[in-house]
């Protein structure tokens, strides 16, 4: 079982990272470069909790989001072609004196088949970088999104 940390400091509000985080519409892929269209089906959508099943290249997961508590986002994996047991995310935002969100992310892979176990170690080493990325790049995405937004708006 691989455990990964990261970190990201953010314009972004809490509510609008969660905004983002919570978009299962088309385009998704541009945002979360993990959760391809053509893998993404929204089960159920409530106003605070959902059932959603993503992936890309040969990885799906079907994840409960729950995004009851404005300050943390929990994505629990509830079935997968690769992941068990305690996989997962959880996402907090603490904001900051100068109005700045930092946004913390704890993965948890745990392999359920042999190709899970071993991107799992994979991920806990060498691809942390891959996921670091990802992540950089999904906050990126909402930062530019939000600005379209609010240029739209004015």
């Amino acid at each position: 079982m691989s455990t990964i940390h990261l970190h990201q400091t953010t314009t972004l509000t809490p509510a609008q990272y969660v905004a983002g985080l919570t978009d299962f519409g088309p385009g998704r892929s541009k945002v979360f470069g993990n959760s391809a269209d053509e893998y993404l089906k929204v089960h159920s959508k409530g106003t605070h909790d959902a059932d959603v099943t993503e992936g890309s290249g040969g990885i799906w997961e079907r994840l409960r989001y729950d995004w009851s508590n404005p300050r943390r986002v929990v994505l629990t994996t509830t079935d997968s072609n690769t992941w068990g047991g305690a996989s997962g995310y959880v996402y907090t935002f603490p904001r900051q004196p100068n109005g700045t969100t930092e946004i913390d992310v704890v993965i948890v892979r745990e392999g359920k088949t042999l190709k899970g176990k071993v991107l799992g170690l994979v991920l806990g080493t060498i691809g942390r970088s891959v996921l670091k990325k990802a992540f950089e790049n999904s906050v990126k995405a909402i930062e530019t999104r939000n600005i379209a937004v609010r240029a739209a708006g004015a």
